[in-house]
């Protein structure tokens, strides 16, 4: 395509534009194809895998393994059930206590849907990699649904849109159904998350200028970005300051801003950084204007951010149609979890109607080989990951940061609230029911910041702190 004007050319509109008649040059347009192709001829190759005999055993195993896991966290104890009743007997139990159907369903069965045209939110982060890439995979489609994924400029307006059922699921940050579900915030409308969609992903990225202070202690009238308050970057931020002796509500302002504008802003010196998502953390680096201070991996590794995620009516009026949204997102999770997928994963979401990114800079988020601003690079394969599994433990952190901080008041129901909202199920119900012995389980520990994290002692948790408000 030529990108001179032709005033002799009766057949083109004679603008100082593209030919197209979109509002960029001619060359922007050539480079928006490039990528576009690329990212067409590595969707095309993630299909091919995806259809391979050990690629689609694995991701039905991926499924089936996820849940099982959800159900017995520790190894050991899943080995003694399966000893004590059988793996038939196991299976059967097992079967009967998932969310929807069993697990044969979930990796394989296809029912009538209730609903085939679906609207599904989703906010342009990298965190939203299994539930975007299993639309250009077609993921959807062989689940017999027509999905429309749609770019949404901020958590707002997804909370609002779910609310006002403009969208039928979304991409949630893994806080907002509990808040939602309590009416913290928001109009109260039961949520649940279905899966999570990325673990670590995230960090601190500052400002060039703020090289020397380091330390966060020197941190005292900073000004920090995050994407919403009910998200896991609010809670780790004001978890991390409080540790070196700040106060998150009086020492340093935390202001809401887009995870798009968080680059912009700190460019312009709105703010002096931001605990938010990737791509924007490498993309800081990317455009010069800042340097990654830590992976929020380094806080809590394994801790999760974004989740895939609808409401418990729509769950309830549309079974089928949400597992089948349910095995599409965890098929793309387990390849997205293949590191060999990572550098083709990026091409397939770098286009414009997903991240409109450059390709660059996903590729070292998703590879996790990245230069961090500060004259290094860096090599840590698990920067980003996508484990799926919704552990009620961490459900209940998140309840303890919200009572810490003053979003909710008084006594807190941590597990009640962590099992009607975080869908891994209550095992121990049904499987009396099928005279089992009922595995204990959905709760494993972890350590934030060194700190070991045990939700049967989550009350005293949230009263150990020497800074917070509650």
């Amino acid at each position: 395509m030529s990108s001179l004007p032709d005033p002799y050319d009766a057949d083109r509109p004679l603008m100082l534009r593209c030919s197209c008649g979109r509002d960029h040059a001619a060359a922007d347009h050539d480079a928006e194809a490039a990528v576009e192709a690329s990212a067409a001829s590595a969707a095309r190759e993630l299909r091919e895998r995806a259809r391979r005999p050990d690629v689609q055993a694995l991701s039905n195993a991926f499924v089936e393994a996820s849940l099982v896991k959800a159900l017995f966290p520790h190894d050991a104890l899943r080995r003694r059930f399966i000893r004590a009743v059988g793996r038939g007997t196991a299976m059967a139990a097992i079967g009967s206590v998932l969310p929807i159907a069993s697990l044969q369903a979930m990796a394989q069965d296809k029912a009538a849907l209730e609903k085939k045209d679906l609207k599904v939110g989703f906010i342009p982060i990298t965190c939203a990699t299994p539930l975007i890439m299993a639309h250009p995979l077609g993921f959807y489609r062989q689940q017999g649904l027509n999905v429309d994924v749609v770019k949404t400029a901020g958590w707002a307006l997804i909370r609002d849109k779910m609310l006002n059922k403009e969208y039928d699921a979304t991409h949630f940050l893994s806080p907002m159904p509990l808040a939602i579900s309590l009416g913290v915030g928001s109009s109260q409308v039961p949520m649940n998350v279905a899966t999570i969609q990325n673990t670590n992903g995230q960090a601190i990225t500052l400002a060039n200028k703020h090289k020397d202070r380091r330390d966060p202690k020197l941190w005292k009238g900073f000004r920090f970005a995050v994407p919403f308050e009910f998200s896991m970057h609010n809670f780790l931020l004001r978890y991390y300051v409080a540790e070196h002796g700040l106060n998150p509500d009086t020492d340093i302002q935390i202001r809401v801003v887009p995870p798009p504008e968080m680059v912009a802003n700190l460019r312009a010196g709105n703010i002096d950084g931001y605990l938010g998502p990737d791509p924007f953390n490498q993309r800081a680096v990317f455009e010069e204007i800042g340097f990654l201070h830590l992976l929020t991996k380094d806080l809590w590794n394994g801790h999760p951010c974004c989740a895939f995620g609808t409401s418990t009516e729509f769950i309830q009026q549309n079974p089928n149609t949400f597992a089948a949204l349910y095995r599409a997102v965890l098929t793309a999770s387990s390849m997205a979890r293949d590191p060999k997928n990572r550098e083709l994963i990026a091409k397939v979401i770098a286009p414009a109607q997903y991240l409109n990114q450059p390709e660059a800079v996903l590729t070292q988020v998703l590879t996790g080989r990245f230069a961090d601003g500060l004259g290094k690079i860096q090599t840590v394969p698990d920067r980003a990951d996508f484990d799926p599994i919704p552990w009620q433990s961490m459900a209940v952190w998140m309840l303890t940061q919200m009572q810490r901080w003053g979003y909710i008041k008084g006594e807190v129901n941590y597990k009640q609230i962590a099992e009607r909202v975080f869908l891994l199920t209550d095992a121990k119900k049904q499987m009396a029911a099928l005279d089992q012995k009922a595995p204990e389980g959905a709760y494993p520990r972890f350590k934030v910041m060194g700190k070991e994290f045990d939700a049967d002692k989550a009350a005293a948790y949230a009263k150990s702190f020497a800074i917070g408000k509650a």
